[in-house]
């Protein structure tokens, strides 16, 4: 018994020696690189699919010429420059790592908090400091980006809406929002994680929960209209409609709010938000502008099937789960020095603990956001099956079809990459589980007729 217990120590002793040798940091280096070259290939797959100057059968009823060739070289435009911006990010990202870059930058931040005399042992207002320089540099990038992908590419294709003068009062408004709303959150977290002891997870999984239902409230009621202008619906046949729906499923909606997004888009959306008896649905005005009525209602069935089958709730429990694995998790390596070393830290921090954490769970979190996806994409079906259950059928699916052509969506999917990156199903698909029956071409077909015999008649 004895020497089997020594054994034992022995055996466990190798096994937290070859732990502790771990190379973590090359580790993380090597998967980030794996997922790019697997990421790369699907999208190589895809594109592809961008040189096809055909209208593919399925789509051929529903898709005239012009707009399959618009969406063809709008998609094809924007993954070419997505292949440079992923080689970018890639880059920066293994460069920061392996060169010590981030250590270094919390070294600064620990003199710049020495400097104001913040600092304080626990090291949260260096760790605020952290964040806010890191941020900055990644803005940088961020803004290049940005100004390409809306003043060349959607400006290119038809869709950007906004003056420079918009887009950089909103980075400015944002930035702000984030410092004002953000880090105190976050500083929040770090307090709690420090006082919290050994279940100071559980403590940290109540607060975000917490945060998470108070942000859900707090957005769309004073953040969003920073952003964007939100009227009420005027009276009419539209409000008239969209109440009727709501009442014959007794939902508690108060307001209808139009924003203008076409300020800065031409893309359209609309969404539900609100607790308990004080619901309101948003819909954007390009929304309004590129559908009827009856088909605009239709999308709102839809949405109203989220409602329905507590979808957005399901999401909640999903994420509070997940915040409740993830610091569970954080508790039972914070304080391990060799991952620390590894990423090249001399000592354990609370933030630099959770910033190493997130390294080393993003294989566990791309797995999970695989399977999310598929998940959601189960959640959209179930909604159209609502939205036809009420009647909504033919008018969701002309709906669909003009939206997919008013946003350019991609025309012709490859298996593989619609597999892993659509949260929503194809528009062939939506068509097909509903049974669309295709209203949009009869129209035209009769207009067409009409158009016909009347030419006729007057021969005559």
């Amino acid at each position: 018994m004895r020497g089997g217990g020594v054994l034992s120590t022995m055996s466990w002793n190798r096994v937290e020696k070859f732990f502790e040798e771990l190379p973590y940091l090359e580790l993380i280096l090597l998967f980030n690189l794996a997922v790019y070259l697997f990421e790369f290939y699907l999208s190589k797959r895809q594109f592809t699919n961008f040189g096809i100057k055909k209208v593919p059968r399925n789509i051929r009823s529903i898709v005239p010429i012009q707009k399959f060739e618009k969406a063809q070289a709008y998609q094809k435009d924007k993954f070419q420059f997505s292949f440079l911006k992923d080689y970018v990010d890639l880059t920066e990202n293994s460069v920061f790592l392996y060169f010590a870059f981030f250590p270094y930058f919390w070294a600064q931040a620990g003199k710049v908090t020495n400097h104001f005399q913040l600092e304080d042992s626990n090291k949260n207002f260096q760790a605020l400091v952290f964040l806010l320089i890191t941020s900055l540099i990644g803005e940088i990038t961020n803004i290049g980006y940005s100004l390409y992908s809306t003043f060349v590419i959607e400006e290119r294709h038809g869709f950007n809406k906004q003056t420079l003068k918009i887009f950089f009062t909103d980075i400015a408004k944002k930035f702000l929002i984030t410092i004002i709303i953000g880090y105190p959150i976050l500083y929040g977290v770090l307090y709690i994680i420090i006082i919290g002891g050994d279940y100071f997870y559980v403590y940290v999984w109540g607060f975000v929960a917490v945060m998470t239902l108070i942000m859900m409230e707090i957005y769309p009621n004073f953040i969003a209209p920073l952003l964007n202008t939100f009227t009420e619906l005027e009276p009419g046949e539209l409000k008239t409609k969209i109440e009727k729906l709501a009442a014959s499923l007794d939902y508690p909606l108060k307001k209808i709010y139009v924003m203008d997004g076409s300020r800065r888009s031409h893309h359209s959306n609309a969404y539900l938000y609100g607790f308990g008896p004080n619901k309101r649905i948003v819909l954007y005005d390009t929304l309004i502008e590129q559908v009827e009525a009856d088909e605009l209602v239709g999308v709102l069935a839809h949405e109203l099937g989220h409602w329905k089958y507590s979808h957005t709730l399901k999401h909640l429990i999903i994420s509070n789960v997940q915040v409740f694995v993830i610091f569970f998790l954080y508790g039972q390596m914070k304080n391990y020095q060799p991952l620390y070393t590894s990423f090249g830290f001399d000592e354990p921090s609370t933030f630099i603990g959770l910033f190493i954490f997130s390294q080393i769970y993003s294989p566990v979190s791309y797995v999970l956001g695989l399977v999310l996806t598929r998940l959601v994409r189960r959640f959209e079906f179930q909604a159209d099956a609502f939205a036809k259950s009420l009647g909504y059928k033919e008018e969701l699916g002309n709906a669909l079809v003009k939206l997919y052509q008013e946003n350019s969506g991609i025309m012709v999917p490859d298996s593989w990459y619609a597999s892993y990156h659509f949260s929503h199903p194809h528009l062939t698909e939506r068509l097909a589980a509903v049974k669309y029956e295709n209203t949009l071409k009869m129209k035209f077909q009769k207009k067409l007729s009409k158009k016909m015999q009347s030419n006729k008649d007057k021969e005559d």
